[in-house]
């Protein structure tokens, strides 16, 4: 008989032991959340630096297909509207209208990958 309640008391401070750890690391972690918080009057007395400036960007439009995109790099515009007509409809479908490589091939009657091996070339 002692030994079921020797095991019985074993067991008793096992299970006190796990409970008196998992307290102490849940009161860890609320000190933690704690220290992490930041006052809202602490963030309403900082100066902010504005990261960014909205600057007003030139915008280069060019036509492909009927549809107008506006790009705001020139770069980009110029050497766009320099490609063929069938790779710029490629870019504009792939780039800016998202479309899948396996439609743009259906559009252009070719396979999926020969549209995207002429996307590819195109850049």
């Amino acid at each position: 008989m002692t030994d079921q309640i020797a095991y019985q008391e074993y067991i008793q401070r096992r299970y006190n032991a796990f409970c008196k750890t998992v307290i102490r690391c849940a009161a860890l972690d609320k000190i933690l959340k704690l220290k992490r918080q930041v006052s809202l009057d602490y963030l309403m007395n900082e100066k902010f630096v504005q990261f960014a400036a909205s600057e007003p960007d030139e915008e280069y439009p060019f036509t492909v297909c009927g549809q107008t995109v506006l790009l705001c790099n020139a770069a980009l515009a110029d050497a766009i509207s320099v490609l063929p007509e069938q790779t710029r409809e490629e870019i504009l479908r792939y780039y800016f209208l998202r479309q899948p490589q396996r439609v743009i091939g259906a559009c252009i009657g070719r396979s999926r990958s020969t549209a995207g091996r002429h996307i590819q070339l195109a850049l």
